[in-house]
């Protein structure tokens, strides 16, 4: 007589994978109980007739393929860094380790050609201009509009906020947000104390980086063992999705942008704001002129394939008119970008 076994009804997950690891929807579901399947069937029970043989020999192939590709996938799993699996679907993500440059604008790769193809991507709206957009804090702006899921989340007391800056002053765009139901969060390493509560808002001594800092190495300014990529933060603080995220970081922005689209962390966030500081290449961005444009112009390529649209553009008067230390199509040194996630649901 032949024994079937039953699989149980809950998946068996190992303790050590973390709880992303455990979240996979498509790796840890009742599968995985082929792991630790008992082997209980006895051939002196197994009547050796071929119709049952054959069907014994079906039963256990099926059984180790599958058993085999689980322990692929959750191999997969253990060796892939922790925030290249998805922040909202909890499944891995294959590792990218440098973005997609985008063809040259010109055959002479001319510093006027890629600078021409930058500033009008820069200075080009892609949502239309209809749209709601709160923009009474200066350059700052947020979309308002009831299809990106904003309004609706502020309503609901569900909204989050993180504003990264340093040694910002006007936290009036944050007050209003906090003001109107959401949950903010601004980080500036120059604070005092660790964490504090003001104004309905939480301050952090705390700042956004490219790569975590390295217990062995000390830093060269006291600042610089205060900050953390932003996958890091959004684990530590057990938050999984930002509404709007704000950052003014002085140039570091290109290398915090590329670490947010390698590591996967945009589909977390609804809005994005950024300031864009173009008078040098910025930290740890190389290269000729030319180059560093065409760097440029594909890591903002990269936020339209990952479904960002920019809605707001403000370009700073005042500032010098520097582009890579040269003046370049009269352009200014500094511009406010905001982007929306058009598919992003929370």
């Amino acid at each position: 007589m032949l024994h079937t076994l039953k699989p149980p009804r809950k998946s068996i997950v190992p303790r050590y994978l973390s709880s992303d690891q455990q979240s996979c929807p498509n790796l840890y579901q009742a599968d995985v109980w082929c792991l630790t399947l008992p082997l209980v069937l006895s051939l002196q029970q197994i009547s050796f007739q071929w119709p049952t043989l054959m069907l014994v020999i079906v039963f256990f192939s099926l059984l180790i393929i599958r058993c085999v590709c689980v322990c692929v996938c959750l191999s997969g799993c253990l060796q892939t860094p922790r925030w290249h699996i998805n922040l909202l679907s909890g499944c891995p993500q294959t590792p990218r380790w440098h973005i997609n440059l985008e063809p040259w604008a010109s055959e002479s790769r001319s510093l006027n050609d890629e600078a021409k193809r930058f500033l009008n991507y820069i200075t080009t709206p892609q949502v239309s201009r209809r749209h709601h957009l709160n923009s009474h804090f200066g350059a700052w702006a947020v979309c308002l509009d009831p299809k990106y899921s904003l309004t609706h989340r502020m309503q609901s007391k569900h909204c989050r906020v993180y504003s990264f800056g340093l040694g910002v002053d006007d936290r009036s765009l944050e007050r209003s947000l906090a003001r109107s139901g959401c949950e903010v969060h601004c980080f500036d390493p120059s604070l005092k104390q660790p964490h504090l509560q003001q104004a309905q808002m939480w301050l952090h001594r705390l700042s956004v980086d490219w790569g975590d800092p390295k217990p062995a190495i000390v830093a060269p300014r006291p600042d610089y063992a205060n900050t953390k990529k932003l996958a890091t933060i959004l684990n530590d603080f057990g938050h999984r999705r930002v509404d709007v995220l704000k950052a003014d970081m002085e140039s570091a922005e290109w290398k915090i942008l590329e670490n947010l689209v390698l590591e996967g962390v945009l589909d977390s966030v609804g809005q994005l704001l950024l300031e864009l500081h173009l008078h040098w290449a910025g930290f740890e961005v190389g290269g000729d002129d030319p180059s560093v444009v065409r760097f440029w112009f594909s890591l903002l390529k990269e936020l339209e394939y990952a479904n960002f649209r920019l809605f707001h553009v403000h370009r700073d008067h005042a500032k010098p008119h520097i582009f890579l230390h040269k003046n370049v199509l009269n352009a200014s040194s500094v511009y406010t970008l905001s982007w929306v996630n058009i598919q992003w649901k929370p």
